[in-house]
């Protein structure tokens, strides 16, 4: 298992931008699918976007595809989630997960190893 913590979340007002990261604790940071996913309260958890550290191959739900942009940086072995232009209905609680290996283009996918997770708020 791989230690992840993220941060950067926070609250916002509709239009606004945030930038998430997790740092992943771990020896390999060159061969890991990272994803991001998001829980809002009373619904069940949706895959946001995911990217493979060997390649930089993204996948991104349709919900943000063009809004959302997931990037690494492998001098800090950090994955970062770029939102902009914010809604309300993207108001949830948004974890990082990893799994060693290549992404598949779908969330539906076994991760081992998750984050703490961080809100993020967005205000109409």
């Amino acid at each position: 298992q791989v230690r992840l913590v993220e941060s950067g979340g926070g609250s916002v007002q509709a239009g606004g931008a945030l930038r998430l990261s997790c740092r992943a604790y771990l020896n390999t940071f060159s061969t890991v699918c990272m994803a991001w996913f998001r829980q809002a309260p009373g619904k069940q958890r949706e895959g946001v976007a995911n990217i493979y550290t060997g390649t930089g191959n993204t996948y991104y739900s349709d919900s943000v595809e063009g809004r959302f942009t997931i990037a690494q940086e492998n001098a800090k072995n950090t994955v970062y989630l770029q939102m902009n232009n914010l809604k309300p209905e993207d108001t949830a609680m948004y974890y990082c997960a990893a799994q060693y290996g290549p992404c598949p283009p779908t969330f539906e996918y076994e991760y081992s190893s998750w984050g703490q997770g961080t809100q993020v708020t967005v205000s109409s």
